[in-house]
C-alpha cells in the first residue's frame, strides 16, 4: 500500500489540513500529516474533501442486461463520480432473489475494485410481489444483505408488505419501496398535470405514489419496522413523510437529481431521455423536495442510475423504457440545486450522500468521518470547477443522461477506495482488478 499526502483540503468545505492517507486509513491530520513520510501527493489545494460517496439506489443491470451495463463500466461510472460504495438493485435477470444470485453480484463488485458493492435482495421471488423471497438466506450469505427492494416494480399487496417488514426485523434490514399503485398508473407515460393534458399523454398522477408511502409507513409503524421510501418526487409524499416522522415512526426517504433539478415541462420536446420512473413532475415539486432534502425530512440522495441500451430509448416516447443515468452527475447537481443556492453546505452534502445512506445499509467502513483512524473512503472535489456533459465520454455503458449538453458546477477530481485512489485528476486510474 502506498502513502499519499492530501495537502490544502478543505475538510467537508471548511477547515483547511492537509490529510495523509496510509495502509488504506486515515493515518493523520494537520501538521502530523504535512511532517510524515509519503510516496506521493495529490493536491488539494481549494478543493473540498468529502467522505467517499454511497449510493443505496443503483442499477448495475448485471447479469442478464450486460447490452446496458456491467457491473465492470458501472462501478467505473461510480468511481468517477466521487462513491466508494454503491447498493445494486434486484431487477436483474435472473433477479436477485437468492442468496446464489446476491453473491455473484457481490463477488463481480469485488474482482472488479473500483467501488465497494452491495447488492440489494428482492422482496419477493421474481420481483411478482406475491411470494417472499428468501431473505433471511440472503442476509445471510457472504453479501451481507440488508436492504431490500423490487424496484421498478412496487410490492403492491398490503399483506405482502406487512411480512416482509416483520421478516426484514429478524436481521436489522429494511425494506425499500418503489411506491406506485399500479392500478392508477396503468399505460401512464409522464406526470399527470397540465403538461400531460395539453401533449395527450396518459398522466401518472401524484396520488399513485403517495397512497403507497401513506400505507407504507403505517404498517411499518404498526410492525415495528424500517422503511425507505425510494425515488420520492411529490410535495405530497414529503408531507407524508414529514407526519410520520414526526410520530417517531421509522422511515427514511430519498431524492433522486432528477427529481431535484428537472420538471415536467421538458416532456414536451418528447425526448425519452427524460422518460422516467416516477415521472418528472412539477415545479412546484421539485421546490418541495428541495425544502425537503433541506430540513432533513428526506434523508438521502440516491442516483437511481439506470442505463439503458441505445435502442430502448432512441424511439418513440411512447415505446420508450422508464429511467436515466446518473452516477458522473448526481454531486454536481446537488452542487447546483442545493449547495450553490444556499440551501445546504458540504457538510449537509455528506450528510445525505454518504454518512446517512452507509447507515440506513449498515455499511460499517463506509460513510465515516474524515479522522485518524478511519477508513480512507474519500472524495475530493473543485467546486469551483464548471463541465459540459458529453454522455459519449461518461463512463456508463449507456448514454442516457438527461444532463446531457447541460453545464454542470463542480468536478470529481479523485476518489480514494480504502486508501488506494481509483480517480486522480478527474480520470480513473487503471489497476489490475480485486483487491
Amino acid at each position: 500500500m502506498t502513502t499519499t499526502l492530501i495537502t490544502g483540503a478543505r475538510l467537508l468545505g471548511e477547515d483547511v489540513a492537509d490529510v495523509l492517507v496510509q495502509d488504506g486509513r486515515i493515518a493523520a491530520i494537520g501538521s502530523a500529516a504535512s511532517d510524515s513520510a509519503h510516496d506521493g501527493v495529490v493536491a488539494g489545494d481549494g478543493f473540498v474533501l468529502l467522505p467517499g460517496l454511497v449510493d443505496l439506489h443503483t442499477h448495475l443491470r448485471e447479469p442478464g442486461r450486460e447490452d446496458a451495463e456491467t457491473v465492470w463500466s458501472g462501478t467505473r461510472a461510480a468511481a468517477l463520480g466521487g462513491f466508494t460504495c454503491v447498493h445494486a438493485m434486484a431487477n436483474t435477470n435472473p433477479v436477485q432473489d437468492t442468496a446464489g444470485v446476491v453473491e455473484q453480484v457481490w463477488r463481480l463488485g469485488r474482482d472488479a475494485g473500483w467501488v465497494d458493492v452491495h447488492p440489494v435482495g428482492a422482496v419477493t421471488l421474481g420481483l411478482a410481489g406475491e411470494q417472499l423471497a428468501e431473505l433471511g438466506a440472503m442476509a445471510a450469505s457472504a453479501a451481507r444483505v440488508r436492504i431490500f427492494s423490487d424496484d421498478g416494480k412496487c410490492v403492491h399487496d398490503p399483506v405482502v408488505m406487512r411480512r416482509a417488514l416483520e421478516y426484514a426485523k429478524a436481521f436489522d434490514g429494511v425494506i425499500a419501496q418503489h411506491s406506485q399503485e399500479p392500478r392508477l398508473t396503468a399505460s401512464s407515460q409522464m406526470h399527470e398535470g397540465v403538461v400531460s393534458a395539453e401533449l395527450g399523454l396518459t398522466g401518472w398522477p401524484a396520488v399513485a405514489e403517495e397512497a403507497i408511502i401513506a400505507r407504507d409507513v403505517l404498517l411499518a409503524g404498526h410492525v415495528g419496522s424500517r422503511l425507505h421510501v425510494l425515488h420520492l418526487s411529490t410535495a405530497g409524499s414529503v408531507d407524508i413523510v414529514r407526519w410520520a416522522k414526526a410520530r417517531g415512526i421509522d422511515v427514511t426517504a430519498e431524492a433522486t437529481p432528477h427529481h431535484l433539478f428537472l420538471t415536467d415541462e421538458l416532456v414536451r420536446g418528447y425526448d425519452p431521455v427524460f422518460k422516467v420512473n416516477p415521472p418528472l413532475r412539477t415545479a412546484a415539486d421539485v421546490e418541495a423536495v428541495r425544502a425537503g432534502l433541506a430540513d432533513g425530512t428526506i434523508d438521502t440522495v440516491g442516483t437511481d442510475h439506470a442505463p439503458h441500451p441505445r435502442e430502448d430509448k432512441d424511439c418513440e416516447w411512447a415505446a420508450a423504457a422508464f429511467g436515466m443515468t446518473g452516477l458522473e452527475t448526481a454531486l454536481s447537481v446537488v452542487q447546483a440545486a442545493m449547495v450553490d443556492s444556499g440551501r445546504m453546505t458540504w457538510a449537509d452534502v455528506a450528510r445525505v450522500m454518504s454518512f446517512t445512506p452507509a447507515v440506513i445499509g449498515r455499511v460499517a467502513d463506509q460513510g465515516r468521518p474524515i479522522e485518524v483512524g478511519e477508513p480512507a473512503n474519500l472524495t475530493l472535489v473543485d467546486p469551483a470547477a464548471r463541465r459540459i456533459v458529453r454522455p459519449q465520454d461518461q463512463a456508463t455503458a449507456s448514454l442516457n443522461t438527461p444532463f446531457g449538453g447541460m453545464e454542470l458546477p463542480g468536478r470529481v477530481m479523485a476518489t480514494f477506495l480504502h486508501g488506494r485512489a481509483t480517480v486522480l485528476d478527474g480520470r480513473l486510474v487503471e489497476h489490475e482488478g480485486a483487491r
